[in-house]
């Protein structure tokens, strides 16, 4: 059943950290391997999350509803009891809800360099490259 504490944890990441992830689903398969439950959080209204993870095949044991990060993360440590729970999220706000609800952090390219998950290329600030134009088209 427990092997030592090793699979013991819950793992949510903030939908932000899934998306610069460059194949969720393999996150997450690959996440169920050592830890006992993994699940997405988000201040977006639940059908963008679950738009996202029904696109990418991502099967989560939990996701945020229509409540807050702050409130989910609150809810998931009292309904998951393991010994860790781990918030992957993007930005000092993230790390700031994992401090005041007892979870602990892990910025998403931290996470992915210690599980070998790779990070897509796209920036979503960045503007799509415009393509190469023919100077032989009229």
């Amino acid at each position: 059943m427990d092997s030592g504490g090793s699979t013991d944890m819950t793992l949510a990441f903030e939908l932000e950290a899934l998306k610069v992830l460059a194949d969720p689903n393999a996150v997450f398969n690959n996440a169920r391997q050592w830890t006992e439950y993994v699940g997405v959080v988000s201040e977006k209204p639940t059908y963008v999350v679950t738009n996202f993870t029904r696109k990418h095949r991502v099967r989560q044991d939990f996701f945020s509803g229509p409540r807050g990060v702050e409130e989910s993360l609150e809810n998931i440590a009292q309904q998951f009891d393991t010994d860790r729970h781990v918030f992957v999220g993007v930005d000092e706000e993230d790390e700031a809800l994992a401090e005041s609800t007892g979870w602990e952090f892990l910025h998403v390219e931290t996470a992915a360099e210690a599980a070998g998950w790779t990070l897509t290329n796209d920036d979503p600030d960045e503007e799509p490259a415009e393509s190469p134009s023919r100077d032989d088209w009229p």
